[in-house]
């Protein structure tokens, strides 16, 4: 499969990028799946520059906080309005009430909401799948409710930490990783509040700890240098590690 980032900038849109956004594509049944992981402020937009959005077969919400999911507002008006008429419903994958905090972001009545673009669903305890990727989502440590995603296609796999402190639960969804794409928010020596993001050196052990064959660090906040979390990594990971940028791409 391949990963291609979208946006990478940690609590909202910075400079350089916008907030999280990740993009996954995989050949299955004749045809090229395209999922997206996350679609925070200002992702739409630079989506455009990779692919036509309206191909995006589904989307996997790690949570519903702004920088991770409000851009779906966007996703929305393009569905619905498109000027070759409103585009097939595909599964929007999140949280309990995603549908409903959904509706409100963009003022519109719950009912219907968005639920005539989009099919939103619970994550189930079991894995599921979405064309040729098979996903695990695990609740992970943050103060609403988030989780790590496992993605597995061509028989490699892809974790992502969404936003979450330390846990197990963080360690096990990125379990033998070939690629673990996790959040570096704070910065070692900070004061920094528990169970709502990690560190680069945190994010390092948590790598080393899933023995993830490759860790790439995102979600850094416009306010610190990515330089910083990147260093940190490097003391408690001594796998390849680099920061993500928009536009790279990865072959998974």
């Amino acid at each position: 499969m391949r990963l291609t980032v979208i946006g990478a900038s940690g609590s909202y849109p910075g400079p350089d990028s916008p907030a999280s956004c990740y993009l996954l594509e995989s050949e299955h049944e004749g045809r090229l799946w395209r999922v997206l992981v996350d679609m925070g402020s200002g992702a739409l937009g630079v989506l455009h520059r990779y692919i036509d959005p309206a191909s995006v077969d589904a989307v996997l919400l790690s949570h519903l906080h702004a920088d991770h999911c409000l851009d779906l507002c966007g996703f929305y008006v393009l569905r619905r309005y498109h000027p070759t008429g409103a585009q097939p419903k595909i599964p929007v994958w999140g949280p309990v009430d995603t549908a409903r905090r959904m509706a409100k972001a963009y003022d519109l009545d719950e009912d219907p909401g968005m639920n005539e673009e989009f099919d939103f669903l619970l994550y189930p305890e079991e894995t599921f799948t979405v064309g040729p990727f098979t996903v695990t989502a695990r609740e992970v440590a943050h103060p609403v409710t988030a989780y790590g995603l496992r993605i597995e296609a061509d028989g490699r796999a892809l974790a992502y930490s969404g936003d979450t402190g330390t846990c197990d639960a963080l360690v096990e969804t990125a379990r033998d990783a070939d690629l673990f794409l996790c959040e570096a928010s704070f910065i070692e020596g900070s004061d920094n509040p528990p169970d709502l993001h990690l560190t680069g050196a945190e994010a390092g052990r948590m790598a080393s700890a899933a023995a993830a064959r490759r860790l790439v660090l995102t979600h850094v906040p416009p306010w610190y240098d990515p330089q910083v979390a990147l260093a940190e990594s490097k003391l408690t990971y001594d796998g390849d590690v680099e920061l993500a940028e928009p536009g790279k791409t990865y072959l998974i």
